[in-house]
C-alpha cells in the first residue's frame, strides 16, 4: 500500500488550489479526482473567476488541471477518473483511503475537497432546457440574463441570495416557493422582496419548463387553489438545495444536518485530528469557486504546520 504525507480528495477549485500549494511546499501528496473543474464545468460563461474576465466552465476545468500538472513534478501524484469510497482511521493515527477501483493508500493527513452536487429540478423540460435558459448557478450565469425576466425556484437563503444577485441584472425576478412560508432569514426575505422588480409567490410548485430553442415559460401549480399557472420568462435558476459528496467520511468526521463536514473556519480542521476540509462539502456560509480555492489554501497552510512543525 502506497503511503503519502497528504491525500487531497477533489478536482475542483479547492482540490486544485490545495494540490498546487502542496507541491510548492514539497509535501508528498496524492490527489484523487473523479473529474476536473467541479460544478462550474457546466457553465457556458463564468465572469467572476478572479483574474479572468470570462471563461467557460469546460475551459476553467482544463486550466485547473493544467495548473496542477505543471507544478506537480514528482511531489504530487495524480489519480483521476475514480471516486473515493471510504476513509478510515488506523490505530497508529494515520488514515487509509479506499478508491472505487479497490486501491488503498495511507496518509498522515487528509484534505477533503470533494464538493457537492445541486439537487436537481425533477419536472418535464428541466433536463431539456438545462444550459438553454435553465441553470443551477446564479453567480456564474446571472449576467447572461441582463434585462430579461427570470424565475428563481427555492425559498431558502440560497434562493433569496440568488434573487438578490439577479436583481442587479434582470428586468424582473420572480421567486417560486412550494411552501406557505419562506425558509430564508426573515430580514433577508424582507429586504429582497422590497425591491421594485422582485415578486415572491408562495404555495407554488413548478410542474414544467417550456420553450423552443431556449426557455420561454415556466408552469407551476398553486397548491392551495390547485390552479395551473404560467410565467413568461427567459431564465430559470434552481436553488432547491445541495447534496454534499461526503458519503465516504460519514463514519470519521462530524457532519451537520445537511451532511456537510463541520469545520473550524480559522483553520479548516474537522472534528478529527489529521483531517481538514474545504469548499462546497463543508458547512461554511457561502459556496463559490473563489471561496473554495481560498479555503483550501488556508487548509494547506495549517496542514503544513501540522506535519512539519508539530510533534
Amino acid at each position: 500500500m502506497d503511503s503519502f504525507e497528504l491525500v487531497i480528495i477533489g478536482g475542483g477549485p479547492a482540490g486544485i488550489a490545495a494540490g498546487v500549494y502542496a507541491s510548492r511546499k514539497q509535501l508528498k501528496t496524492l490527489l484523487v479526482a473523479k473529474e476536473w473543474g467541479g460544478q462550474s464545468i457546466v457553465s457556458p460563461d463564468i465572469q467572476n473567476w478572479i483574474g479572468t474576465p470570462n471563461i467557460s466552465g469546460a475551459d476553467l476545468a482544463k486550466n485547473l488541471e493544467a495548473h496542477l500538472r505543471t507544478y506537480a513534478n514528482d511531489v504530487v501524484t495524480i489519480t483521476d477518473g475514480v471516486n473515493a469510497t471510504k476513509l478510515g482511521k488506523s490505530t497508529d493515527g494515520t488514515y487509509t483511503l479506499t478508491l472505487e477501483d479497490g486501491t488503498t493508500v495511507q496518509s498522515k493527513a487528509v484534505l477533503v475537497a470533494s464538493g457537492s452536487k445541486r439537487r436537481r429540478l425533477d419536472v418535464p423540460g428541466a433536463d431539456t432546457f438545462e444550459h438553454k435558459g435553465l441553470t443551477y448557478c446564479a453567480s456564474c450565469d446571472g449576467p447572461l440574463f441582463t434585462d430579461q425576466d427570470v424565475v428563481v425556484v427555492g425559498g431558502g437563503n440560497a434562493g433569496f441570495e440568488s434573487a438578490a444577485q439577479l436583481l442587479a441584472y434582470a428586468k424582473s425576478v420572480t421567486l417560486l416557493h412550494r411552501s406557505a412560508a419562506y425558509k430564508a432569514d426573515p430580514v433577508t426575505v424582507e429586504k429582497v422582496l422590497a425591491h421594485e422588480n422582485m415578486t415572491g409567490i408562495l404555495n407554488a410548485t413548478p410542474t414544467e419548463i417550456l420553450g423552443d430553442t431556449f426557455v420561454t415559460k415556466v408552469k407551476y401549480k398553486d397548491t392551495v387553489s390547485e390552479e395551473e399557472k404560467e410565467l413568461n420568462v427567459s431564465g430559470v435558476f434552481i436553488e432547491i438545495g445541495m447534496i454534499p459528496n461526503t458519503e465516504f467520511v460519514t463514519d470519521v468526521v462530524e457532519l451537520d444536518e445537511y451532511k456537510r463536514i463541520v469545520i473550524d473556519p480559522w483553520t479548516q480542521k474537522t472534528s478529527v485530528s489529521g483531517v481538514w476540509a474545504a469548499g462546497d462539502c463543508t458547512n461554511i456560509l457561502y459556496h463559490q469557486n473563489n471561496i473554495s480555492a481560498g479555503d483550501a489554501v488556508r487548509a494547506l497552510e495549517d496542514i503544513y504546520v501540522h506535519l512539519k512543525t508539530k510533534a
